[in-house]
């Protein structure tokens, strides 16, 4: 069963890791984000949803 042996497939899957972590990540965290979380200081009141059928 070629799935058992990992000689072709780990270095694949490691390099894989490796650009991610080193390439992709970097450049993908330094976008700012458009909407930023906001902090609300008072909550928010809910009302019971009223059902036709109750």
């Amino acid at each position: 069963m070629p799935q058992l042996n990992p000689n072709p497939w780990f270095s694949t899957m490691l390099m894989t890791w490796i650009t991610f972590l080193l390439i992709m990540q970097p450049k993908l965290q330094s976008f700012t984000q458009t909407n930023s979380p906001s902090i609300k200081l008072s909550p928010h009141k809910t009302t019971p949803w009223t059902w036709p059928w109750t």
